[in-house]
């Protein structure tokens, strides 16, 4: 199964020069302003660009300069490196975004390779060439998304966010019945995709609502019925009642939860490449955390997963090789794994929450 390998990234917000291998689960522990929400960040900027979408997503983040490393006087540019692995072939791609008049960013350069992947990571690798399969183009010129292998596994590297669940958060409102042909990053169609699941697959649709009666135990289930105008909306029932209640009565965290759990628990076939999810823990009751944790264990079985943590107690669910450490000096982003050979003395009398309190490892506040 093709895997995200690498990223090495220069000059995007806080970080200046960063190389990052992945593996199959991966935590990122930091203090606040680390830098754990930028690195997210950047692969929500590289799935705008695959779809033609980059100045849209300077608009909505606020200005250019605000991504570029200290701004333009220090960063005129930002460059990465994507590597994937699939049947021992590395694909890769690197580009190049430049700082332009407008306070936007212009894209530069993109260079796809194409790898045995017995071939040494170089963040040179734009300036090898070695392989090059295609140089790609502005958005407007090139119409790339669906049309390399490369390009699909970028769009399907994908970040979710469901912190909104405030009272006009779309997941609170109506959505299209046929908008349900994957999860969008805020869950926006959940109730569509729902619905779907239990036309099509029974068994995970009541799968999930197992999994939503372990954290919110008064939860029985969906009510989706679309309306005559063909839009749906997250309606549920309590258990010991016949009364229907809509999204906007359930708690932010219940909400949260719902949807993680929906993302997680969906068929494997519909299961994105590699799951981004920024602090996931927010909100959730310590016991939902359990059963979070566990999801995402069992999805980086068949996908990868990449979250970002503040909370202690969320990272004693994982092991100490799946934790990736964010520290920020003079306002630098590093990472770094700690990795359990060098923790097994720590971990024989402390658990790894107490040992990331006590600043063994970083990613505390200096």
């Amino acid at each position: 199964m093709p895997q995200l390998k690498r990223l090495h990234l220069e000059n995007y917000r806080s970080i200046q020069n960063a190389d990052i291998e992945f593996g199959r689960l991966n935590v990122l522990i930091g203090a606040n302003g680390s830098g754990k929400s930028n690195l997210i960040s950047f692969f929500k900027m590289m799935n705008e660009m695959i779809g033609g979408r980059l100045q849209q997503y300077i608009a909505t983040t606020g200005r250019a300069q605000s991504i570029l490393h200290f701004g333009p006087k220090v960063s005129s540019n930002v460059d990465a490196i994507v590597d994937f692995e699939s049947n021992e072939v590395t694909y890769s791609y690197a580009m190049a975004l430049l700082y332009s008049i407008g306070d936007t960013l212009l894209i530069a350069r993109e260079v796809v390779t194409k790898v045995q992947s017995s071939f040494a990571f170089s963040s040179n690798l734009v300036e090898a060439g070695l392989h090059l399969e295609s140089t790609l183009r502005h958005p407007s010129q090139r119409n790339i998304a669906g049309k390399t292998d490369l390009c699909s596994l970028m769009e399907a590297c994908r970040v979710f966010h469901f912190h909104d669940t405030t009272p006009t958060a779309r997941i609170r409102q109506y959505c299209f019945l046929g908008d349900n042909h994957s999860l969008l990053p805020d869950a926006a169609n959940l109730a569509a995709m729902l619905l779907r699941f239990r036309n099509r697959n029974e068994k995970v649709y009541y799968r999930i609502v197992k999994a939503v009666q372990l954290v919110a135990p008064y939860f029985d289930d969906f009510v989706l019925e679309p309306s005559a105008q063909k839009d749906l909306l997250l309606n549920w029932r309590q258990r010991g009642t016949d009364l229907t209640f809509g999204p906007h009565q359930l708690s932010d965290g219940t909400l949260r939860a719902i949807c993680l759990i929906s993302l997680l628990l969906q068929p494997v076939e519909d299961l994105p490449l590699v799951i981004i999810v920024d602090e996931p823990e927010l909100g959730l009751h310590p016991y939902a955390l359990n059963v979070i944790a566990s999801l995402l264990k069992a999805a980086s079985e068949h996908v990868q997963v990449i979250i970002s943590t503040q909370s202690s107690t969320f990272l004693d669910r994982f092991d100490p090789d799946d934790v990736i450490v964010v520290d920020q000096r003079d306002g630098k982003s590093t990472f770094h794994r700690p990795g359990a050979e060098k923790l097994d003395a720590w971990l024989e009398e402390y658990s790894l929450d107490e040992i990331w309190e006590k600043n063994v490892i970083g990613g505390g506040p200096h």
